[in-house]
């Protein structure tokens, strides 16, 4: 069969913020950015079960630019399914990795078969989408690359990571091809994060995608300490318990760091900080191996670390349900699409004596968006659960780059590209990055639409 010359698909990241998956194509080769799960509404999980677009054994190289499970939870999907070459993956995210897979399937063999137990699934046997076996043999395929070297990953074809701030191991990747360059900016961290470097800017290319999560908005000048006392301060001195969903890799080694810095300056009550995620466990102590990629000092780390319990066991997760506050739990998932957080939900949720915090971007269609929403009913393991905690929201501690520092980062290129695509926002905000760059750099732009394939070698 004779390939397609010089073309770029969108097969996931596109009119929706989940899902990275892009595809290049370019002479005899086939290479894909990003194997990421598509979160959130039903219709959009659903894609997670399609079979993937082009057979996986076409595939001569798979790149990506971080870990989390939006940018690479298919991949164990995509190798089961044939693909059979190397994952391409700096250290910092091979690292995390090892825990994102084997934790993700994990959930999915759990909530298969707690949902064919209770019979709340709509089919007689409730399948994975893969197995913990299928996640071992994926960490298999990974093969380390440094960020600022280039690779030949496929012939006509070279990648270069260059560093993106937001999670330790997190890179923009651009491609090299005989019809110019293609940059995936992935996510962008913020310039003044608390807890990563800032991300490397933009160096200019012939296309660039770029994300847009918060195309349409602004952190603001709001302090994630000022908000975060606010919120936790009255709760906790009236002995109340404050639950915090978290995503157990970047969000929840920056909530220990600020939590910790609240109790040291005595803004907050010392009292037990739980962290309830094995994952996140294990996540922590790899953002201390790579403490080259944090703003942090070494003192300030230890402290820190010292001033949270890790929850390990089962048997240690249910008892905190039955504890009494003042404390503070921080579990995944963030959005509360699934994970122990949810049977802390249950537990802590009903009272209004408590706090739910939201610490960062729920997807439409989760847990997280509904109550952000203002929903105070939320299904939960087939039974609807009042919500009658205090429920907030703070904006300020985004692991992504707002709209001011989105437009500040590509600003910075030497030369407009020849065509911006923007992904990884939903449409208002990626509309509205759209109009920005276009009106304030006078820059060819779109917004990326769903299986859409473009000619590289001449953009629309």
């Amino acid at each position: 069969m004779t390939r397609a010359q010089h073309t770029l698909r969108f097969l996931g990241g596109a009119g929706t913020v989940t899902g990275s998956r892009f595809l290049v194509e370019t002479g005899p080769s086939r290479v894909l950015v990003d194997a990421g799960l598509f979160q959130g509404y039903k219709q959009l999980r659903l894609r997670n079960r399609d079979a993937f677009p082009v057979p996986p054994d076409s595939l001569d190289a798979l790149m990506l630019t971080h870990a989390h499970i939006d940018h690479t939870g298919y991949v164990p999907a995509l190798i089961r399914d044939g693909y059979d070459g190397p994952v391409l993956a700096t250290s910092g995210t091979a690292d995390l990795l090892r825990l994102l897979w084997p934790d993700s399937a994990h959930l999915m063999e759990e909530e298969a078969e707690y949902a064919a137990r209770k019979g709340f699934s709509k089919h007689a046997k409730p399948e994975p989408l893969y197995t913990a076996a299928d996640a071992q043999q994926a960490l298999s395929r990974i093969r380390l690359v440094e960020r600022d070297r280039d690779y030949d990953v496929a012939p006509g074809v070279s990648a270069r990571w260059h560093p993106a701030g937001h999670i330790v191991g997190a890179s923009s990747v651009q491609l090299t091809t005989g019809a110019g360059t293609v940059f995936f900016s992935g996510d962008l961290g913020q310039d003044d994060d608390a807890l990563m470097r800032e991300p490397r800017p933009f160096p200019g290319s012939d296309i660039l995608l770029m994300e847009s999560t918060y195309g349409d908005e602004l952190h603001g000048d709001f302090s994630p300490l000022d908000q975060l006392e606010e919120a936790m301060a009255p709760v906790l001195e009236r002995k109340g318990v404050v639950l915090i969903p978290a995503f157990a890799v970047g969000r929840t080694q920056a909530l220990m760091l600020h939590i910790s810095r609240l109790m040291h300056q005595k803004r907050i009550p010392e009292v037990p900080v739980f962290v309830n995620s094995p994952m996140a466990v294990n996540a922590s102590g790899i953002y201390a191996q790579h403490s080259d990629e944090l703003r942090v000092e070494h003192d300030e780390l230890e402290r820190m670390y010292a001033s949270v319990k890790m929850v390990r066991t089962v048997e240690q997760s249910i008892a905190l349900n039955m504890a009494d506050g003042p404390m503070i739990i921080i579990s995944a998932s963030g959005m509360m699409t699934g994970g122990r957080v949810l049977h802390h939900v249950v537990a802590f949720g009903q009272d209004p004596n408590n706090a739910i915090i939201l610490s960062g971007f729920q997807a439409g269609g989760t847990r997280g968006a509904d109550l952000a929403r203002g929903e105070r009913t939320l299904r939960i393991f087939g039974e609807d659960i009042p919500i009658k905690a205090q429920i907030t929201q703070i904006d300020s501690m985004s692991a992504h780059a707002d709209a001011d520092q989105l437009i500040a980062w590509v600003r910075s290129a030497p030369t407009p590209p020849r065509m911006t695509y923007l992904v990884h926002g939903e449409d208002h905000a990626a509309d509205r990055m759209r109009f920005r760059i276009e009106h304030e750099l006078g820059w060819p732009v779109r917004v990326a639409e769903h299986n859409e394939e473009i000619d590289i070698t001449n953009p629309r």
